[in-house]
């Protein structure tokens, strides 16, 4: 009886008490024109239009003394004058231990049929401000993914953040669902942003399978949802894996795409009358980018936990210095890089581990490690220096005994960073590995 009053007792504190109303003056392209109280019109407010069926959404901006509502959902029944319902207080969500294994979406309801979701007594802000620099632990010691080619060559530390910049078909999802299955975390939180509707029950069914499943929190918004659902899922996500963090636990987050949360922000700027900037994308892009990512990270000074952070940039047309790649690049503590070559000549995950940097590496590592690392950098770039005059046979062995010992190890090395899906592979056995190669 009592934990059933707690509950009861939380549910009462996230009612608002405050209840104001506005009326729809007009549709502005995809946004909804509200009049309504200024003390309950505020940016990021959240209000419900009524009528025929009933359409929520997100205050994004103002024209006037009209508020532009951003909807969540469709808005072919709203017309002129209807009532709508303003609410004062910020999104909140209540996450609990019962979340994982579930599929959620951008605000917190279950959508994988298997009943109602137990909430949590602790309430989160779904767009939490990140933790100040001076309040924050620093990074922890390094995490086993389970991934070979980054355990050795992009080495992740607890409460790292880290981009993986691909092209479509390139294999990231694939790479995404290896880490929640092989990762040593004690939580996997997934944002799916933007996603086709047949890829979603793909990945959670096949590519996650029931393993990476049972530990995991999947929030979902696919591609034919809302520009507001879409901006708002990785929030979602950022304020679950918050939840177990503080709870002293470590979580590895996994956003895919940032890109899309991108796009996403772009279409609402656009319509509040933004002005484009490179390949159109608005000022508010390039300032919402670092509130999300800088999220993730070290917890509080002094409290176990940590949220360790891999958010797919989805490359135009494999260009990697498009502008959201240079503004996440920038943001993060390391980058991925998978390349179209590389899966085309069938190695996977197909990820350029000389282009492919972690920051935070050399802490990482032993020196002893560092060492062998250098050694097989040296050889793949030597020998793609090489290459060309290997394959056309203008290069003569024994010429030079550098480019003679990169031949000699480059198949032992591509078998090192060559992994099936449900391989897994820790840190000992992947540099007991590469020592072999190399020797």
């Amino acid at each position: 009886m009592p934990s059933l009053l707690s509950k009861l007792a939380a549910e009462i504190d996230q009612l608002d008490p405050r209840r104001f109303e506005g009326r729809v003056t007009g549709l502005s392209g995809s946004l909804v024109e509200v009049t309504g109280p200024m003390d309950a019109l505020s940016l990021g407010a959240r209000a419900t239009v009524q009528g025929a069926r009933t359409a929520r959404g997100e205050i994004v901006g103002f024209r006037g003394d009209r508020a532009l509502l951003a909807p969540y959902d469709p808005i072919e029944s709203i017309r002129p004058g209807a009532r709508v319902l303003l609410e004062g207080a910020a999104p909140m969500v209540r996450p609990s231990k019962a979340w994982l294994g579930r599929v959620i979406d951008c605000f917190g309801n279950p959508v994988d049929g298997a009943g109602p979701l137990p909430h949590g007594m602790k309430p989160h802000l779904v767009r939490a401000a990140p933790p100040s620099a001076h309040d924050r632990s620093r990074v922890g010691g390094r995490l086993d993914v389970g991934v070979r080619a980054l355990n050795i060559f992009a080495a992740l530390c607890r409460g790292q953040r880290m981009g993986v910049f691909a092209g479509s078909g390139v294999g990231k999802s694939v790479l995404m669902s290896m880490l929640a299955r092989g990762a040593n975390a004690d939580v996997i939180v997934i944002g799916l942003v933007g996603e086709r509707g047949r890829e979603v029950k793909e990945f959670i069914e096949d590519t996650l399978g029931e393993e990476g499943r049972r530990r995991s929190v999947v929030v979902v918004a696919t591609s034919d949802e809302s520009a507001a659902r879409r901006r708002l899922a990785p929030h979602m996500a950022s304020a679950v894996a918050e939840h177990f963090r503080d709870e002293g636990l470590d979580v590895l987050l996994l956003v895919d795409s940032v890109t899309r949360f991108a796009m996403a922000q772009r279409e609402i700027g656009l319509a509040v009358g933004e002005p484009p900037t490179t390949k159109g994308y608005t000022p508010s892009v390039f300032a919402e980018l670092p509130k999300l990512l800088e999220r993730a990270g070290p917890g509080h000074e002094g409290e176990a936990g940590s949220i360790t952070a891999l958010f797919t940039v989805l490359v135009d047309g494999d260009d990697h210095n498009e502008p959201i790649a240079d503004a996440v690049r920038g943001i993060l503590d390391g980058h991925i890089v998978m390349e179209r070559a590389i899966a085309e000549r069938g190695r996977y995950p197909a990820i350029n581990v000389l282009k492919s940097i972690s920051r935070l590496m050399p802490m990482c590592h032993t020196p002893e490690e560092n060492a062998l690392v250098g050694r097989a950098r040296a050889m793949l770039s030597l020998y793609g220096e090489m290459e060309e005059l290997i394959r056309i046979g203008a290069y003569k062995s024994g010429a030079d005994p550098n480019v003679d010992e990169a031949v000699r190890v480059r198949g032992a090395l591509e078998a090192v960073l060559s992994q099936q899906r449900d391989e897994h592979c820790s840190i000992k056995d992947g540099f007991a590995m590469l020592a072999e190669a190399l020797a």
